[in-house]
């Protein structure tokens, strides 16, 4: 951080993020050497390990060497596992787009966006269902009570 407030040290960042239900994750991409970490800890020792290769699903899409030069720092909170990984991978490819398309060059950003959409349009766009709010009269959002005629 510089010394001076409202300068920003380093311009080459992006900053994107992911959503999934309750779930938000924001990405900090960067010029770097590779490496990516969520809420402070390896892409690889995320938990759960069963979902593991979701997260990993843009890097194996790309290639390792897309993500060679920059560095991923994720902030994730909010909902559960899954909503989590998903709003994870989603601000990682987004930030990726981002980045290629801010620092890089236009056609390669094209290249990288038209792989992921290609493979799962949630890498890119966010899935705007949500759960629907309990009304009353029942047990959920459309469940009733029972009705008795006796």
């Amino acid at each position: 951080r510089s010394g001076i407030p409202g300068t920003r040290p380093n311009m080459s960042t992006v900053q994107s993020f992911g959503r999934k239900k309750t779930a938000t994750a924001v990405a900090q991409v960067k010029a770097g050497k590779g490496m990516i970490k969520v809420n402070g800890i390896p892409l690889a020792n995320v938990v759960p390990e069963l979902l593991r290769a979701k997260l990993f699903e843009p890097i194996t899409i790309l290639g390792a060497e897309k993500f060679a030069n920059v560095d991923i720092r994720v902030r994730v909170s909010g909902g559960g596992n899954v909503a989590q990984i998903y709003a994870i991978r989603q601000a990682i490819s987004r930030g990726l787009v981002a980045y290629y398309g801010k620092h890089v060059d236009e056609v390669s950003k094209q290249e990288i966006k038209a792989k992921l959409v290609a493979f799962d349009r949630t890498l890119l766009v966010a899935d705007p269902r949500r759960t629907e709010a309990k009304k009353f009269g029942g047990h959920g959002a459309r469940a009733r009570f029972q009705k008795s005629y006796r």
